[in-house]
C-alpha cells in the first residue's frame, strides 16, 4: 500500500486539506471557510485591520482532514505539513495557547492572529525603518530588500505592544500561524521549542546568521523601550522545510481519525510553498497570483544584498539554495474591491466586466490605474502609498476603469520581474500557480504578453497543499531531500501561454505610462 500525506494551507479566507499519495496522486481535498471570518468579526477594513480568531484555525484543522480521510485508508497516512500566510502571528502566554483562547481575551481582536494584510502598525514601520536606516552596526534590512513592511513581524509586534497594555502585560511570547499548528499537532507549544520557520524569521522577522539570529535587543530597544525582553522571549534556531517538528499526539490521531506515528512537519510560509508544489528550481519564477501575489525564486549565494525585495534567505524556499521573494501586496483584491464598488448599483458579474474589458484594444481608452490599493510590496516597500485611477473622461466606461485596473496590476507584475532582471536575477522561465492563473485566460495572456514570456500553469490547482504534501513526505523521511519529492510528486503543467510580439510592443508603452503615473504619484504621496 502506498504511503500518503496531508497538505494543510491556511489561505487569507479557508484552510485547504490536500490528500496525496507519494507519486503525487491527489486522493481528495476539503475546505473550510473561517466561520468568524467570513461573518467579518473582528476587522475593520477602513482601518485596515484585519484579525482571525484561533479558533477558526482549529475547527478548519479537524474538519477539512476529517473529510479528506472519508473514505481512505487512513493507516497509509505517513506524515502532515502545514503553510500559512505570513507575517500572520498572535501574542502567546508561557505555554504558547494564543491569548484569544483565554475567556477575558475572547473577544480582543489584539489577542488574536494579525492577519498578513492588517496594515495598522504602519507608525511602527516608519519607526523601524527611521531607526535601521541610521543604525551604527549596519543594517539589518539589508536581506530584506533594504527596506521594512507593516506586514512583517516586528511592525505588528510594537504595534499591539504600544496599544493594548492587557496584552502587553499577558503575553510572554508570539507566534506565527505556520508554526502553531505543527505546534498543536505534535504537541509542542512551548515558544522556547516549538519550532520556528526559517522561511518566517528570514524574510519576515529580520533573522539572519550573519548577527546571530534575530537582531539584537539594543537595535530592537532604540526602536522603542517596549521591546526590551522581546528577543529573549523567541527564537534563535530556525528550521528549514523537511524538518520534522515531531509526531502528532495521541489526543489529536485519536480527534482526526490517525495512526499515532504520523510525523509532523515543521511549518513553512504559503507562497514559498506553493512555489514547492509548482516544482520551482534555479531561473524558474513561481508567480503566485490570488489576492496578492508573491514571486518565488531559488539561487545559489547571490553574493550580494539584493535592494528593493521582500528578502533573501538562505534555505527558506529550499534547504541549500537561497530563496528570494518579491510580489503585490494587491492583485485580485483590486477586482474584488472595485466589484463591491459597484455593487452599491446592483448585482455585478465578473465575467461579463471581463468580457467588455478584454474587447478593449490596448491603450485605446486613455486611463491609467496604479496598482497600490494597499500600499507597495515590491519593488521598494512602501506601505503609505495608495491606488489611483487617472485619465478619465466624460466618456469612460465601466470597463474601461476594470480594464484600466487589470492592466495595473499586470504592469505592477512587470515592474517587479524589470527590477529583478536589473538586478542580475537570471529568470529563464515563469509558472503560474494560484487562482487567478486557472480562473482568467484573459489576465494570464496579458501577463505572458507584457512580459514577452511564456507562462506555464501548474497542473494542480492546490500548489500550497501540495507542496506542503511534498515536504511532509521528506520529513517523514520518504523522500531523501524536497527536490526528491518534487520529482516524484509533481504535477507538471496543465497549459502554455505564448506571448503575441505586437501586444508586448503596445504594453512597452503602457508601461512608461505607468511608470511615469508612478514615479508622479509616488513624489506627491511622500
Amino acid at each position: 500500500m502506498k504511503k500518503t500525506f496531508i497538505g494543510l494551507d491556511y489561505g487569507s479566507d479557508s484552510v485547504r486539506a490536500l490528500l496525496v499519495d507519494q507519486d503525487g496522486r491527489e486522493l481528495a481535498t476539503a475546505v473550510h471557510c473561517y466561520r468568524r471570518w467570513s461573518e467579518g468579526l473582528y476587522c475593520r477594513p477602513v482601518g485596515h485591520q484585519f484579525r482571525q480568531h484561533p479558533l477558526d484555525y482549529l475547527e478548519g484543522l479537524e474538519q477539512t482532514i476529517r473529510e479528506v480521510l472519508a473514505g481512505q485508508d487512513a493507516s497509509c497516512v505517513t506524515g502532515i505539513a502545514v503553510d500559512a500566510t505570513c507575517t500572520t502571528m498572535c501574542a502567546v502566554d508561557g505555554d504558547g495557547v494564543p491569548l484569544a483562547l483565554k475567556p477575558e481575551f475572547s473577544e480582543e481582536p489584539d489577542a488574536m492572529f494579525v492577519l498578513w494584510k492588517d496594515h495598522t502598525a504602519s507608525a511602527e514601520e516608519k519607526r523601524i525603518n527611521e531607526v535601521a536606516s541610521n543604525w551604527s552596526g549596519g543594517d539589518y534590512r539589508k536581506y530584506s530588500g533594504g527596506g521594512y513592511s507593516c506586514e512583517w513581524f516586528w511592525s505588528k509586534v510594537l504595534y499591539i505592544l504600544r496599544r493594548n497594555p492587557a496584552v502587553r502585560t499577558a503575553h510572554r511570547s508570539w507566534v506565527e500561524l505556520c508554526d502553531w499548528i505543527p505546534g498543536i499537532l505534535s504537541g509542542n507549544c512551548n515558544p522556547a521549542t516549538i519550532c520556528r520557520s526559517r522561511c518566517a524569521a528570514g524574510h519576515k522577522a529580520l533573522w539572519h546568521a550573519e548577527w546571530g539570529g534575530l537582531p539584537p535587543e539594543e537595535f530592537l530597544v532604540a526602536i522603542d523601550p517596549l521591546l526590551a525582553g522581546e528577543r529573549s522571549r523567541l527564537y534563535e534556531d530556525t528550521c528549514v522545510v523537511g524538518t520534522p517538528a515531531g509526531t502528532i499526539t495521541p489526543e489529536w490521531a485519536s480527534r482526526l481519525g490517525l495512526p499515532e506515528n504520523v510525523v509532523i512537519a515543521a511549518g513553512s510560509v504559503d507562497c514559498h510553498v506553493g512555489a514547492v508544489g509548482a516544482q520551482v528550481a534555479p531561473g524558474e519564477m513561481i508567480k503566485v497570483i490570488g489576492t496578492s501575489t508573491c514571486d518565488v525564486l531559488v539561487s545559489p549565494d547571490p553574493g550580494r544584498c539584493i535592494p528593493g525585495i521582500c528578502g533573501q534567505v538562505d534555505g527558506s524556499v529550499l534547504p541549500g539554495l537561497t530563496g528570494l521573494e518579491a510580489g503585490q501586496s494587491a492583485f485580485g483584491d483590486i477586482y474584488n474591491w472595485f466589484k463591491r464598488f459597484l455593487s452599491y448599483a446592483g448585482d455585478v458579474s465578473f465575467a461579463k466586466l471581463e468580457e467588455d474589458a478584454a474587447a478593449i484594444p490596448v491603450g485605446s481608452c486613455g486611463v491609467v490605474a496604479l496598482d497600490w490599493f494597499n500600499g507597495r510590496r515590491t519593488p521598494y516597500a512602501n506601505s503609505q502609498l495608495s491606488g489611483v485611477i487617472a485619465g478619465m473622461n466624460l466618456g469612460t466606461s465601466v470597463p474601461m476603469v476594470y480594464r484600466a485596473l487589470i492592466e495595473s496590476t499586470v504592469m505592477g507584475s512587470k515592474a517587479i520581474l524589470e527590477h529583478l532582471k536589473k538586478e542580475g536575477i537570471v529568470i529563464n522561465g515563469i509558472t503560474a500557480v494560484g487562482g487567478i492563473s486557472f480562473k482568467s485566460e484573459f489576465i494570464m495572456q496579458m501577463c505572458a504578453d507584457a512580459f514577452n514570456m511564456p507562462i506555464k500553469i501548474a497542473r494542480t490547482e492546490q500548489s500550497c497543499a501540495l507542496g506542503a504534501a511534498m515536504i511532509a513526505a521528506t520529513a517523514a523521511g520518504v523522500f531523501t531531500s524536497v527536490e526528491a519529492a518534487q520529482h516524484a510528486m509533481g504535477s507538471g503543467y496543465c497549459k502554455v501561454y505564448t506571448p503575441d510580439a505586437g501586444k508586448n510592443k503596445q504594453y512597452e508603452a503602457l508601461f512608461l505610462q505607468y511608470q511615469t503615473l508612478g514615479n508622479a504619484v509616488e513624489g506627491i504621496q511622500k
